[in-house]
């Protein structure tokens, strides 16, 4: 498992459900295309693991990633 905790202004309620969308970005225009987390969760995914966000306005958010010790996905497609 890996930890990682980021002290910051945290992500709001209303963003939380989004965060991985592919394009989804709370920042303005040209400051960034918001692809970031949803590479983030669909690698993870690809290698059978789970990705949690623990979020509070003002305290910062932590991401919890778990990888599987199996083969991933994308072994088992490539007859591996």
């Amino acid at each position: 498992m890996a930890v990682h905790h980021r002290y910051g202004q945290g992500i709001a309620a209303e963003d939380l459900s989004r965060i991985f969308e592919p394009f989804y970005s709370t920042k303005g225009a040209g400051k960034g295309v918001g692809l970031g987390l949803s590479m983030v969760y669909g690698i993870i995914r690809e290698h059978n693991g789970t990705i949690e966000v623990d979020s509070r306005p003002g305290q910062g958010t932590t991401f919890r990633i778990v990888l599987s010790s199996g083969p991933s996905a994308s072994t088992l497609k490539q007859g591996g």
